[in-house]
């Protein structure tokens, strides 16, 4: 007999049965009734077995709908080739690997000059409140919410690049935009790291309950200063990052790419 309370006993059954294709992607749960026969338990302890399938991501409430299975269509960035200059791209970096992973690109977008919060205020050598170019994008794949991305800029490049002021996006990508004047990018340094979104985050990623964040900052260098400061927030469960470093003959071409 499982000395586990009762609730936790319906969240682990589901669990299996989401795992073995009994519940797959996007389908809908039983009813609180059907599961309270099932299970022979109150709707109170399997509402609390469900809030906990919830709380860890693998299903999602609406009111009047019941329960459905969390769909996780992950998209796979490969963060060395990001943004790199040698890399074919027909556009931004973003739009480029979307569509070269057979899926659909789609942005929203907004500019605005703003104080450098102290974060990326340090990571671009100016102090904290100094002006920056603010260039915000809320990245969509096949129409889901995936990530926003917020690039700070030094006010000393808006007079070497005038069209990081441009309220549009910028085609061919703004480090392209950037080298194409004289401005390149040599070297970045990431970071990354994660936690649950704010409010605000929860909102604009239609994240459930449980979902954290990664968060990627990207910091780019000319040869002798910072040019930028990208942090890039994804949803933790539709998003998946890999680097290539070194000599990779060895690499079997059947591993995960």
């Amino acid at each position: 007999m499982s000395m586990q309370p009762k609730y936790r006993q319906v969240a682990d059954a589901l669990r299996r049965e989401m795992d073995n294709g009994t519940f797959p992607p996007g389908s809908r749960l039983p009813s609180e009734s059907e599961l309270s026969a099932r299970f022979d338990a109150s709707r109170n302890t399997v509402r609390s077995g469900l809030s906990l399938l919830v709380a860890q991501g693998l299903i999602s409430s609406s009111q009047g709908l019941g329960y459905e299975v969390s769909k996780n269509e992950v998209f796979e960035l490969n963060a060395s080739r990001f943004e790199n200059l040698n890399f074919p791209q027909n556009g931004d970096a973003y739009s480029t690997d979307v569509v070269n992973a057979g899926r659909r690109p789609h942005q929203t977008f907004r500019v605005e000059l703003r104080p450098a919060p102290e974060y990326e205020a340090e990571r671009l050598n100016v102090d904290a409140g100094a002006t920056t170019v603010l260039r915000f994008c809320h990245r969509y794949v096949d129409d889901v919410p995936w990530s926003t991305q917020a690039t700070h800029y030094p006010e000393w490049l808006i007079k070497l690049g005038p069209r990081l002021t441009d309220p549009n996006d910028i085609d061919e990508g703004t480090t392209r935009y950037l080298a194409s004047l004289g401005i390149e990018q040599v070297g970045y340094f990431d970071e990354i790291a994660t936690r649950m979104p704010t409010p605000d985050e929860a909102r604009l990623l239609e994240i459930g309950a449980g979902v954290p964040v990664l968060l990627w900052t990207r910091t780019g260098y000319s040869k002798d200063r910072p040019i930028r400061c990208t942090v890039t927030t994804f949803r933790g469960d539709l998003n998946r990052m890999n680097y290539e470093i070194g000599d990779l003959a060895a690499r079997s071409e059947n591993e995960p790419q």
